[in-house]
């Protein structure tokens, strides 16, 4: 099952223990569920959940009819997971927060942080040309990058400056640390790739 969300901030929270632990609030769901795909008029088994709450004046005509269905809720954000257990949901239902429980271990994907260009010291980690010998204007490049005379040219794949970030990115077992039902929070151990009030899809394990 996943959960449609949006992170939040970071913060850190105590145990029973007092220990302090670094978390990522997210606000997950409500999510409604919009569409179930069975295998008989769609060829697969899914089911399609709508997130974020909009106007009216913001989606299409053909999204407004697709979301009557389920009722009438303006969703801007669906998703769909395939699931063999599609007969226990029910179009129209709300899917909230409370599926999950403190300690749980959960993936989470979203959209990391676009860094531009950028170069093979920042990207890879790389170490760079040494400081001294008279270099002076070298410091940060990848040095050699093609092969010898045989075959003549840069290996496909060779690690080299380029577009960083901004890619789908998958954090696995990630803890729950908290709960709050309320608010629809979740609390989770360490970081979520991404910016603030980005969107995040949360699936259990």
């Amino acid at each position: 099952m996943k959960l449609l969300g949006k992170k939040l901030y970071m913060t850190s929270v105590f145990d029973e223990n007092r220990v302090q632990i670094p978390v990522t609030v997210l606000e997950v769901g409500p999510c409604k569920i919009t569409q179930i795909k069975t295998k008989e008029n769609d060829g697969y088994k899914a089911v399609q959940i709508g997130y974020s709450e909009t106007r009216e004046k913001l989606l299409t005509k053909p999204k407004l009819g697709h979301l009557k269905k389920s009722g009438d809720s303006l969703l801007s954000k669906l998703v769909e997971f395939r699931t063999d257990e599609v007969d226990n949901f029910k179009l129209g239902d709300t899917l909230t927060v409370d599926r999950f429980f403190k300690g749980e271990l959960i993936d989470i994907t979203s959209r990391s942080k676009g860094r531009g260009f950028t170069g093979v010291v920042k990207k890879f980690n790389f170490r760079g040309g040494p400081k001294t010998h008279g270099q002076s204007d070298r410091l940060r490049t990848p040095g050699s990058v093609g092969a010898s005379s045989y075959p003549s040219r840069v290996i496909k794949g060779k690690k080299m400056p380029g577009h960083y970030g901004d890619r789908n990115v998958t954090i696995k077992n990630l803890e729950v640390i908290k709960i709050d039902n309320e608010n629809n929070l979740l609390l989770v151990k360490g970081s979520v790739p991404g910016s603030r009030n980005s969107y995040v899809l949360v699936s259990k394990r």
